[in-house]
């Protein structure tokens, strides 16, 4: 069973991908596309990616695109809240397979911040990110639960961090089944992106899927917040 076979909302675009090299060759292309688009019509672009594993192959072909690096400003949609250093940090993530060669030359704008608390921190991040342009482009992934940037299922500020006209830009959030505490753009932040790419591979993802197309609680499955909103979701087996 394939993507084509959900019943998708009319707002949502799916790409069916034959592996896991040509989807991220795809979106790459197709992000690059955009962000070059977004330069050409204002001088620079803003683009927001996820974290974890299976975004390294995406990040390591989208850092051969051609593309004016230094106008573009790439930030994160969530964080552990862990030094940079870290081997389960975000920002190290980028820095090992998205900023090298040309595209070293981005600026990055991360969100870990130390504080004395995770809640501090987010307040940090939530400042500083005042301080980003308009999003173009944002590429988020999704868990098995649910869950997509770290807004979790069960996490203590979830329903400010769905909010659809909260203020906050980053919020603390608790994983309730990972290690590490978290930081997270809300969703009135992730949803003012121009184009939104939602990448998910395999069998497991795609039920996932079905499953949050099935119901309306997004605090059960916050994913679902961005189910009904113009996205494109780029899928392989």
């Amino acid at each position: 069973m394939g993507i084509s076979e959900l019943k998708l909302p009319a707002s949502v675009k799916a790409h069916a991908l034959a592996d896991a090299k040509a989807l991220s060759t795809t979106l790459a292309r197709d992000v690059a596309e955009r962000l070059r688009a977004a330069i050409s019509a204002k001088g620079q672009a803003c683009l927001v990616l996820s974290g974890g594993r299976s975004p390294v192959p995406f990040l390591e072909q989208l850092a051969t695109e051609v593309l004016d690096w230094p106008k573009v400003t790439v930030s994160l949609a969530d964080e552990r809240w862990v030094p940079v250093e870290h081997a389960d940090s975000n920002a190290g993530l980028l820095a090992r397979h998205l900023f090298k060669g040309a595209a070293a030359k981005a600026r990055f704008l991360g969100l870990y911040r130390q504080a004395e608390s995770l809640d501090a921190a987010a307040l940090g991040a939530d400042q500083a990110l005042a301080a980003l342009p308009a999003i173009d482009v944002l590429v988020l992934g999704m868990g098995d639960d649910g869950h997509t940037a770290s807004l979790f299922p069960n996490s203590p500020h979830l329903a400010e961090g769905l909010a659809r006209d909260s203020q906050r830009r980053c919020l603390a959030m608790l994983a309730p089944s990972v290690p590490h505490q978290r930081l997270s753009m809300t969703r009135s932040l992730l949803a003012s992106a121009g184009f939104i790419a939602l990448s998910v591979q395999g069998p497991g993802k795609l039920a996932t899927l079905r499953a949050a197309l099935a119901g309306n609680d997004t605090t059960e499955m916050p994913i679902r917040a961005f189910l009904h909103d113009p996205l494109d979701i780029y899928w392989c087996p």
